[in-house]
């Protein structure tokens, strides 16, 4: 680990960090100024910097700056008198990861920069993992044996069908399937057949000629004739119309097709990979899917596993999904507790890694804080009972959440779950009335609209109960200190 760097001209603050910080085995580097920080990061770069606000020859904040420009995911601390707080308030605006009052508790001080440090051993290993793994994560068994299932199948061209429930990841493990086969060189080629009406989907799938059908003024190659050379990804096969089964199962059998309205026999060199979230041999015994092209497809089977059963991976996608969507908006990736992660393990997530992914896009854009915590996760994840995990651990790590109120839930909830009637107060009435009647005269913007008129109102009342005094403010919303002041500018409350 690299050794936390304390920069203040005062010599008994760096004494007093140097001995601490010593004591607690680990390495320390001191500076009595920010122009020897930024010389020396010419040849090197701490694990944690620590630094004072105001100092001879520059300032704390303008180290800042220079030093998110070369390390962005350097832990920053910043040292501040009372009498600079609001200078430290600002400082989160250029990304500080917490500032320390003087004079501070020696103790209280050695646990910040271990918690500085933790976080800076996390991201390492999440930017580690999300370099050597781009394509698929997971260290459960359940995934382990699917990425041998994978390795194993490197070198063949056989049919592969992929189980699974909705969410699970099927369309990675094909295109990983195609990536590490040897037809990597040619088109991968993805179709949802139950996203496509039954009229079109024969001509998606094969093709058809000028004049074909109405509408049909050119001729168009398939989606079999765009893979050739490659694989072709049929999902949700289990969906396909019955009739439609028998020509894919006449291409799987001999490689020839026809386009809609063509005569000419075509040649399909192509690798074909199924999946679906259905029971295929229900579906057979229902007679609702060909048994012989079931037995086609049914070469090989890999079934993924739902995210229940694979909990320890939750954390590292988690962080990973949460560094994607901050990174999609542009903006700081935001950081989650151990407590919040706990949580997040112990619910059962239906809608599997997709859902956890959406999760992640909405703590990064409705999170109040910097840090995510177990308050800041939605009504509806909050309110379930924490289960035991597949590997027998229950979630009792994370911090009992009481149930969130029902009118909470309503006004909250990402994916719309509404309240019983009788326990919507009468502002959330209003709010929907006033919804209503904005989206029915169609104006635009309406949730960019709202939300402002609804943070403002919050800070602005805030404000107003604590006399103008922001820290105490953002305390009392539960929302962090540099987050206030960004709203408060962005929505000109100054």
């Amino acid at each position: 680990m690299k050794p936390i760097w304390v920069v203040d001209d005062d010599q008994s603050i760096r004494f007093v960090l140097e001995k601490a910080l010593a004591r607690e085995q680990f390495a320390v580097r001191s500076f009595a100024s920010p122009r020897e920080v930024l010389k020396a990061m010419e040849d090197d770069s701490p694990q944690v910097l620590v630094s004072d606000i105001r100092m001879p020859g520059g300032s704390g904040i303008e180290l800042l700056a220079e030093v998110k420009q070369r390390h962005p995911g350097l832990p920053v601390i910043i040292m501040t008198a009372y009498s600079d707080l609001d200078s430290a308030v600002s400082a989160f605006q250029g990304g500080a990861f917490e500032y320390l009052p003087k004079p501070f508790d020696v103790p209280k001080a050695v646990e910040l920069i271990r918690r500085a440090v933790d976080e800076s051993l996390r991201e390492e290993v999440a930017e580690a993992g999300a370099t050597q793994a781009p394509e698929m994560l997971g260290q459960a068994p359940a995934m382990q044996d699917v990425f041998r299932a994978i390795g194993r199948l490197s070198q063949s061209n056989v049919t592969v069908l992929i189980t699974g429930e909705s969410g699970t990841g099927k369309e990675l493990v094909a295109r990983a399937l195609h990536k590490h086969s040897p037809r990597s060189a040619g088109p991968f080629v993805a179709i949802n057949t139950a996203a496509i009406p039954k009229d079109l989907l024969e001509s998606e799938l094969f093709g058809h000629e000028r004049g074909a059908f109405t509408g049909a003024q050119a001729t168009r190659r398939g989606r079999f004739e765009q893979a050739d050379g490659g694989t072709l990804f049929l999902d949700e096969i289990g969906d396909m119309p019955f009739d439609l089964q028998t020509r894919l199962l006449r291409v799987l059998s001999d490689g020839q097709f026809y386009r809609v309205g063509g005569h000419q026999p075509l040649k399909a060199n192509v690798r074909v990979i199924a999946a679906t979230h259905q029971n295929l041999e229900e579906r057979v015994r229902q007679g609702a899917f060909r048994e012989d092209l079931f037995h086609r497809l049914n070469v090989i089977r890999l079934r993924l596993p739902p995210l229940r059963e694979r909990r320890e991976d939750i954390p590292m996608l988690t962080r990973l999904f949460l560094a994607k969507s901050a990174k999609e908006l542009g903006v700081e990736a935001k950081r989650i507790t151990d407590a919040a992660l706990a949580r997040l393990a112990a619910f059962d997530f239906p809608g599997n890694v997709r859902q956890l992914e959406n999760l992640c896009h909405w703590l990064t854009v409705m999170a109040p804080a910097q840090v995510i915590e177990p308050k800041d996760l939605p009504p509806e994840l909050l309110a379930a009972v924490p289960t035991a995990g597949a590997d027998g651990v229950a979630a009792a790590s994370a911090p009992a959440a009481p149930a969130a109120p029902a009118a909470t839930a309503a006004a909250t909830l990402p994916a719309g779950m509404p309240a019983p009637a009788a326990t919507i107060p009468g502002w959330l009435t209003d709010l929907e009335r006033d919804v209503r009647q904005r989206l029915v005269a169609g104006e635009p913007e309406v949730w960019d609209a709202l939300s402002k008129l609804f943070e403002a109102r919050l800070i602005h009342t805030a404000l107003e109960v604590t006399r103008g005094r922001r820290i105490e403010a953002a305390q009392r919303l539960g929302i962090g200190r540099n987050t206030i002041t960004r709203k408060i500018q962005e929505l000109k409350l100054e």
